[in-house]
């Protein structure tokens, strides 16, 4: 027979389905943290940074591991009630894994590790789909970058972001006041490539901690309480990643 001639629908992405052994060896390792390391936080996180997060890992590689993921094999992993948890209270970790979050296990003491996921923070340029976090305004005339005069060869592309620009003798020109956003705005494609010309950062990748379980008696500790609206189980959102277990 004559192959058809039929449009066929060819998926441009290769994202592979976990298999059962997948699944089954991410619980293996999660387990087996649970052994090795005395305390396991619960943490959750906005703005993920590949590559900065990626720094703040192997920083801490030989006292800590993190692991994140596939939030319904994670919580396998621990135990979703008392009666299938993997070690004594945890389960009540494994009740509060939702949205976008992970795991990070650890034999530092408790202050420090307090301390240093109160400092992390990097600002980075907001993505599509961001919300703004301040409003940003430019006004009529000479149009200033982040070092001065912006280049002309840049002129096009204000204008095709929105921006009502002219070239007046080489120079980038506004002919009227222009708002780039306003503080809450879902950024769109332009604003968001008109922020990073103009080298406004407006998204923060910060982890913080909500919990703990520690071995010595058991014990779970609630650090914050998680008020965000995210999806039940989201699981791990880096850029350009699939779901994974990072030991």
């Amino acid at each position: 027979m004559p192959k058809s001639k039929r449009n066929k629908v060819v998926p441009l992405t290769k994202t592979k389905k976990k298999t059962k052994e997948w699944k089954e060896g991410a619980i293996t390792t999660v387990r087996k943290l649970c052994d090795e390391y005395p305390v396991v936080y619960l943490f959750k996180y906005q703005n993920m940074r590949n590559e900065s997060f990626k720094q703040f890992r192997e920083d801490h590689l030989e006292t800590s591991r993190f692991c994140m993921g596939s939030n319904k094999v994670l919580k396998v992993a621990l135990g979703r009630e008392e009666s299938d948890e993997y070690k004594q209270n945890i389960s009540e970790v494994s009740n509060r894994i939702r949205g976008k979050i992970g795991l990070f296990f650890t034999k530092l003491p408790q202050q420090e590790v307090l301390q240093m996921f109160e400092q992390f923070e990097v600002l980075d340029y907001a993505r599509t789909g961001s919300k703004a976090t301040e409003d940003f305004e430019l006004p009529e005339g000479p149009v200033q970058g982040p070092t001065g005069p912006l280049v002309h060869t840049l002129e096009p592309l204000l204008r095709r972001y929105g921006m009502p620009t002219k070239l007046n003798k080489g120079v980038v020109e506004l002919i009227a006041d222009h708002v780039v956003c306003k503080q809450g705005d879902t950024l769109s494609p332009g604003q968001a490539a008109l922020l990073r010309v103009f080298d406004v950062k407006m998204a923060a990748f910060k982890m913080t901690l909500l919990c703990c379980w520690a071995s010595e008696g058991d014990k779970i500790t609630v650090l914050a309480e998680d008020e965000s609206d995210d999806e039940e189980d989201e699981g791990f959102e880096g850029q350009g990643t699939e779901e994974v277990i990072l030991p």
